[in-house]
């Protein structure tokens, strides 16, 4: 559902997504060595919701993501997607802050990598071209990753996450690297294909205002422990700058830098 400026709809009157899957985490910690850098979370995600998850650098978004992907084990606890605490993995997909794009596919082959569990042939290359659609590059197809700017080669990153359809799409800071304008124009696009798709989104940033601007819902870890759970209802799109946001972003970040 794409929601226009004159046409401003608040968080609650949004459809609840039947493409997306729930999330729910009980009693899990996490430790390396000695170190326990996750202390008894609980959290459950509906299906469909965009969350973002802030707080300072070492505090455990990047491991708490790594654990709802699939990409790690809590050392103790359960993550469960839809009620099920196995054979969840191919119903999630992670994009990282780097493209990791392969430098001699070109952007198309690129975007197949995300369709390993399909059979080669007409069918994976009709699904890229129409997710680079999606993301506005099906002209670049044919082109190597090396010509791309940087905000292009995250939108391929994107395409490739987004070719197989996931239920859940987790965002480990995925536009740290690029310049204010262009993510601001990501952000744009991660909502706008969010809306249509309808999966569960969960994206772990510095940037509150970031958080505020994509969220329906910001979670503040501090010291292995969720210290805030924020709902931003708020209409969308969302303009930078807004009062109301503003005012959500000052409550995050006083408690973030403790005054």
């Amino acid at each position: 559902m794409n929601v226009s400026l004159a046409d401003p709809v608040r968080e609650s009157e949004l459809r609840v997504s039947t493409d997306g899957s729930s999330v729910s985490l009980r009693g899990i910690t996490k430790s390396f060595g000695v170190q326990e850098v996750l202390h008894g979370i609980d959290l459950d995600i509906p299906a469909g919701q965009f969350v973002a998850i802030v707080g300072r650098s070492g505090c455990g978004k990047s491991t708490l993501l790594r654990l709802v992907a699939g990409l790690d084990k809590p050392t103790s606890g359960t993550v469960e997607i839809d009620g099920r605490a196995t054979g969840w993995r191919d119903t999630v997909r992670l994009m990282f802050q780097e493209p990791r794009l392969l430098p001699w596919q070109r952007v198309a082959a690129n975007v197949e990598v995300g369709l390993s569990h399909r059979k080669s042939g007409d069918d994976r290359r009709r699904l890229a071209i129409e997710t680079l659609a999606q993301v506005g590059l099906d002209d670049r197809a044919k082109e190597w990753p090396s010509v791309l700017s940087g905000g292009q080669k995250q939108r391929v990153a994107l395409a490739r996450a987004l070719v197989s359809h996931p239920r859940i799409l987790a965002f480990d800071e995925p536009l740290g690297a690029l310049d204010a304008l262009t993510r601001i124009e990501m952000q744009s696009l991660i909502e706008q294909v969010w809306q249509d798709k309808g999966f569960t989104a969960i994206v772990v940033t510095h940037d509150v205002t970031e958080a505020v601007t994509l969220a329906d819902r910001v979670l503040l870890l501090d010291a292995g422990r969720v210290a805030m759970d924020v709902t931003v209802d708020l209409p969308r799109p969302r303009r930078h700058g807004d009062p109301e946001a503003a005012a959500i972003e000052g409550r995050i970040l006083d408690r973030l830098l403790g005054r």
